[in-house]
């Protein structure tokens, strides 16, 4: 209901615009940018935009701009498509008023939208699908200008950024063919021979006339060949030696993807046992730093307590003096070796002992067995 009072009253109103204005800006513009200042053009007041409720009205409902009123400016709403909003018609423009209030001003405000060379162009025909290929035939009785076939190609942007150009980018035999400038028509430059291949292969490329120009690309499939066989036969190996190609670099990528994987592996594992064992001897040296000291005596010793070695195949007398005071002690010296005699227990005594002094000391026999 109040869309539709508001239409009436601006149909009403339609003589008395108070101003009008127009502003030209590219397509594809970003949010926030600045279309124009009204303020400035249509000499308002901006305390007047404040106070008048000013605001914009499209009468459709798509706002594509916004109105600041505290700068009194135009920006940028949402990005604004060219081609979504015009399509091919030219010029493309948005229509909008701004209405004051209390009392009541209408400003008309026309915005042109440049358009920009953001499309490609687009290949109709011929095209590949399903990985089928698709080839003309051109007979060896041809002439000279012998029309193979026509690139299509479509531009959806306007003006010059939609005038498209063709040229031939590389062919089998570059002498054999030649593309329109401005057509795309593909046609035979010189008389077709025996000699010529049965399988040629365009490549053209169509270019649009934007700044900076886009372009694309299409291969062209030709058999030079007057039977429908001869031509089955050689695009079908054609195809069958493209597949295995694709397949032949698919698992060469493969096997070098394994090996590069095995060898980080096995250099990571190496890596690791290293770490392993050297971490293993430092902890082995570490918990052996307080252990006391094993020594190592030959076989014909043995410890006495830390009294020093002595050889286990021989008896020795201890003495002490009658004197208990003092604490030191004295060792006999054994007498002769060669008289040695065993016991029944087994142990070995000296039958023979110097005696010097026996009437001071006290004679105690301590044998050491092994």
């Amino acid at each position: 209901m109040t869309w539709q009072v508001r239409l009436i009253i601006s149909v009403i109103s339609l003589g008395s615009v108070s101003g009008q204005v127009s502003y030209s800006v590219p397509e594809e513009m970003p949010k926030g940018s600045l279309v124009g200042n009204i303020v400035q053009d249509l000499g308002l007041d901006i305390k007047r935009l404040k106070s008048g409720n000013a605001h914009v009205y499209t009468g459709d409902g798509t706002e594509y701009i916004e109105l600041d009123k505290e700068r009194g400016v135009l920006l940028i709403k949402e990005r604004i498509d060219r081609e979504a909003l015009c399509g091919k018609t030219s010029p493309c423009a948005l229509h909008f008023q701004i209405i004051i209030e209390n009392p009541i001003e209408y400003y008309g405000i026309t915005i042109l939208i440049q358009d920009q060379n953001d499309n490609a162009p687009q290949i109709l025909y011929p095209v590949l699908s399903g990985g089928s290929v698709v080839a003309e035939i051109v007979p060896r009785s041809a002439d000279v200008g012998y029309l193979v076939t026509k690139v299509v190609a479509i531009d959806v942007d306007s003006g010059q950024n939609a005038w498209l150009s063709y040229k031939m980018l590389k062919s089998t035999d570059r002498a054999l063919f030649e593309v329109g400038l401005q057509n795309g028509e593909i046609r035979t430059s010189r008389q077709v021979t025996d000699k010529d291949a049965v399988k040629q292969r365009l490549t053209v490329v169509v270019e649009d006339n934007g700044q900076p120009s886009r372009s694309a690309t299409v291969n062209v499939n030709v058999a030079v060949a007057d039977s429908f066989p001869e031509v089955l036969s050689e695009f079908t190996e054609f195809t069958q030696d493209k597949v295995y190609n694709d397949n032949l670099t698919f698992y060469l990528v493969l096997a070098l993807s394994v090996v590069s994987f095995l060898f980080i592996v096995s250099l990571i594992a190496i890596l690791s046992v290293k770490c392993y064992r050297w971490r293993r001897e430092q902890l082995f040296y570490k918990s052996n730093g307080n252990l006391p000291v094993i020594p190592y005596y030959p076989p014909l010793y043995a410890d006495v307590d830390g009294t020093g070695t002595l050889q286990h195949v021989y008896n020795y007398d201890m003495c002490r003096t009658t004197d208990s005071r003092k604490s030191d002690m004295k060792y006999v010296r054994p007498c002769s070796q060669s008289i040695i005699s065993l016991d029944a227990c087994g142990t070995q005594t000296l039958p023979h002992v110097e005696q010097k002094g026996a009437n001071e000391v006290s004679e105690n026999q301590v044998s050491f067995l092994e």
